[in-house]
């Protein structure tokens, strides 16, 4: 079966997506959770239990504390409470350590160790204990948020005079894990545990209450952690925590029934020390066990995602040939790996396998909870990618021959942008091995960006200025290309010595440039350097200078809010100018209102002032003002799709497509101008700025070739990421944009906002390059290049960096850094499979194809 290029890739990142969310789910387990109803369901709690006579206390104990007061200090490390460090900064508390009023604890948090994650406990009715604690430790350098331990030691003082303990009776402090606040708590507000819970009682908390009181709350707090282990471990019998707790209980029946038969001999005592001391070995093996489960990676999920994924990319390599050729299409054989006995082979080695790790395993694994159905599908879809590179392979051994240069236009191959182009992604794609680059990526991008606009300015001076005499010289780079690229045979067989991609062309060979021109196109690499220096300035992002004033820190002071509402004034305006000139006349009348309304909506949430304003005192949730914007976005859209149907169903010409892409375009634009925070409007604007420029001096007169233009695209729309202020963190995700225009929280509208709040500066730049093509090009295999070679660019770092995390899932960092940056290498595959679909959509409505 025949398909283009873009197609095969669109299918290929779709695929590069399942692969990518198997090892996702494998390597971010699920954490482990009650099914038996949601939180605030009542359940009666679990009776005491009896043996051979009824217990009359089936309720839960009644609280200890009356109110809790809870103190958290960021980053307090345990050596800053307790030992010389407390006697010095902290007297008072360490006062009433030693006093006996207090419990002390050194209670580790789990990795990361950041703020955010960490605060959550919970509104109660029950209006005397204050809790002194830590979300985290620090390290010696004064950072945290990574797994030493300094970082994960924190201090955990409970204080209440309930506490009775004689004065100079100083214990050292236990260690216990972060989660044991939880449990403990609940046991003291006489509340039930949450059910979701893997933390035990601190047991020095009720160590002074009546023996039959201390074994309930043991026995409350082992039958909450052994229904979830129950839950979450299909070999819970084996588990020995479980084995504990039956004993335990067990004893514990015997000791109610002596209890009650009011027996207060030596023996009762005795006995309940026994039965204590098993529930707390009870309660730290399957707290331990449940902990296990929360921090086991499913290496068997992860193992099956990495090599769905590195198939794909061996099949996009290998396609690299036919999928770049002329015709822009490729052979990909669907039914004979169906019957073709490697694939069977491969199918049953694969089965045996899913069985033997199935049954083998003691924890769960996300494809052995699977139907058989699913698991087997996913096991026919690496028979046949497997089948399918085997076959790839042996046609290019087949051949003898591998894709090169043509050896009679060898200058025409490698330039010196191809070879920076070539070197730029694979020096990335290497970054990604070193922490620090992967914090400070941004730097990474900017340099690239950089070095790119000199080598372009370098390429204008040598092809288009500079003769011996001085006098202007034609651009013969470009017309050699052109015509080698019309000389290029075009039979339906590819020539493997001959790798032919289209240039931009759309009319004659370019003649001399006039000398206002000249200058223009000389100036334009400096205007891109300017304008990409002017939004460094603007957001400060990464983790070593991200504290350092910018000028969007400057924007957003009270004191600057006039100068922000003339800049996000000007730059709507310029937005305006910038976009309309190839709109229809109903488009332009939409995206003025649509760019007044997206003021309008700042000044509703008092970010900015109309010019008759001294200060905004009404502010509101701007819900109205920003739908009034929705509504012109989605009618330029519909314009715009509306367009390009016509173009197709009615064979119109091609200004009506162009229209209407750049219509759809045009949309994005207004929407990314509302969910864009005021001091960024100018990196909006900058990036239609070079985007106009780069059309009209760069691509334009240097006929660049469909890859080089698609890379290009792709490195701009990375540097704006980073230049709207987002870096590889968690924390600088803008969520406020899910929330434009809503007056109550709903999922996917929010999600679908965020996600394209946060890829603005991508999704604009790879829109704009299939308006680019689609006017610019005479070839109609443009667009299937450019989608090719977008997935291909896309999936290198992605294949990449699954393989790094992998091998680096013990490293320190892997929590604080490598992990945050995965999750967006997954959502950047997830864009750009969207945008794969897309370009495979207009290439589909393209006339020229």
């Amino acid at each position: 079966m025949r398909l283009g290029s873009g197609t095969f890739a669109a299918c290929c990142v779709m695929i590069e997506v399942l692969g990518v969310a198997l090892f996702l789910r494998g390597f971010f387990p699920a954490p482990v959770s009650s099914s038996s109803g949601t939180e605030r369901q009542v359940e009666h709690p679990a009776p005491e239990p009896s043996t051979g006579a009824s217990s009359n206390w089936t309720k839960l104990p009644p609280p200890l504390f009356r109110k809790v007061v809870i103190m958290l200090i960021d980053a307090l490390r345990d050596d800053f409470v307790f030992g010389s460090k407390g006697v010095k900064f902290m007297p008072y508390t360490t006062y009433l350590v030693e006093k006996g009023s207090s419990h002390s604890f050194v209670a580790e948090a789990k990795p990361p160790t950041v703020t955010m994650p960490r605060i959550k406990e919970r509104e109660t009715l029950f209006p005397n204990l204050l809790v002194l604690c830590g979300d985290h430790g620090m390290s010696k350098a004064g950072g945290h948020g990574a797994s030493s331990i300094e970082e994960v030691n924190t201090a955990l003082v409970l204080i209440s005079s309930a506490f009775e303990r004689k004065p100079g009776d100083i214990r050292p402090p236990k260690h216990v894990q972060q989660t044991d606040l939880a449990a403990t708590l609940s046991v003291g507000l006489g509340l039930p545990i949450p059910k979701s819970s893997i933390g035990s009682l601190l047991f020095p908390v009720v160590e002074g209450k009546p023996m039959r009181e201390q074994l309930r709350f043991l026995h409350l707090n082992t039958v909450q952690l052994s229904k979830l282990l129950q839950e979450n471990v299909p070999s819970y019998k084996k588990e020995p925590g479980f084995e504990q707790f039956k004993v335990s209980e067990r004893l514990h029946g015997n000791w109610i029934r002596l209890y009650l038969e009011e027996n207060n001999s030596e023996v009762l005592f005795n006995l309940g020390t026994k039965v204590r001391r098993q529930y707390l070995d009870a309660l730290r093996t399957l707290s331990l066990s449940l902990s296990r489960q929360t921090a086991q990676y499913d290496v068997y999920s992860m193992v099956v995602g990495t090599v769905v994924v590195l198939e794909v990319l061996a099949l996009l390599l290998l396609s690299v040939p036919h999928a770049l050729s002329s015709e822009a299409e490729l052979e990909v054989p669907l039914l004979s790996p169906m019957f073709s006995l490697l694939f069977y082979l491969v199918l049953l080695v694969l089965s045996a396998l899913h069985v033997i790790v199935c049954t083998s395993v003691d924890s769960s694994c996300y494809l052995c909870s699977l139907s058989w159905l699913t698991a087997g599908g996913v096991m026919v879809l690496i028979s046949a990618l497997l089948c399918a590179v085997i076959s790839a392979v042996t046609k290019v051994l087949a051949s003898g021959k591998l894709p090169s240069k043509n050896p009679a236009h060898s200058s025409s191959r490698w330039s010196e942008l191809d070879l920076l182009i070539l070197l730029g992604t694979l020096g990335h794609v290497l970054s990604l091995g070193a922490s620090s680059f992967i914090e400070e990526e941004h730097q990474t991008w900017y340099f690239l960006v950089n070095t790119l606009c000199l080598a372009l300015c370098h390429e204008m001076y040598r092809n288009c200025f500079l003769e011996d005499s001085g006098a202007p010289k034609r651009c013969l780079h470009a017309e050699e290309e052109f015509d080698r690229a019309t000389q290029a045979p075009r039979g339906r067989g590819t020539d493997w010595d001959t790798l032919e991609i289209d240039k931009v062309s759309t009319g004659p060979s370019p003649e001399v440039l006039r000398d206002h021109e000249r200058w223009m196109v000389l100036a334009s690499p400096w205007v891109i350097l300017t304008c990409c220096r002017l939004l460094r300035s603007l957001n400060q992002t990464g983790v070593q200078w991200a504290h350092r004033p910018d000028l969007g820190h400057w924007l957003t002071s009270p004191d600057h809010k006039a100068e922000l509402s003339a800049l996000a004034a000007l730059s709507l305006v310029m937005t305006f100018v910038l976009v309309q000139r190839r709109c229809s006349v109903a488009s332009k009348v939409a995206m003025a209102f649509g760019l007044l309304g997206v003021y309008c909506y700042r000044v509703a949430l008092g970010n900015v002032l109309f010019p008759w304003q001294q200060d905004n005192k009404d502010i509101s949730k701007g819900i109205t003002e920003a739908r009034f914007v929705y509504v012109f976005v989605l009618g330029i859209l519909f314009t715009g799709t509306k367009d390009l149907l016509k173009s197709q169903v009615l064979a119109a010409d091609s200004t009506v497509r162009t229209v209407g892409l750049w219509e759809v375009h045009s949309g994005l634009v207004l929407l990314a101008a509302l969910l864009s925070r005021p001091h960024n409007l100018p990196v909006l604007v900058l990036s239609l700025l070079v985007q106009t420029i780069m059309t009209q001096f760069v691509w334009r007169p240097l006929r660049h070739s469909t890859a080089e233009v698609t890379v290009m695209h792709y490195w701009f729309g990375q540097a704006f990421f980073y230049f709207q202020g987002n870096s590889n963190s968690i924390a600088t995700v803008d969520i406020s944009a899910g929330f434009v225009g809503l007056d109550a929280y709903m999922e996917i509208p929010a999600m679908f906002l965020t996600a394209f709040a946060t890829y603005t500066g991508p999704v604009l730049w790879a829109s704009h390059l299939v308006n680019f093509l689609s006017s610019e090009t005479s070839s109609g295999s443009s667009l299937s290049h450019a989608c090719f070679c977008y997935a291909l660019i896309c999936s290198f770092p992605v294949s990449a960096y699954i393989i790094l995390v992998t091998s680096l899932r013990y490293h320190l960092f892997i929590w604080s850094v490598f992990s945050p940056k995965l999750l967006y290498e997954g959502m950047h595959l997830l864009i750009t499979a969207a945008i794969c679909v897309f370009f495979t959509a207009m290439d589909q409505t393209n006339p020229k194809s």
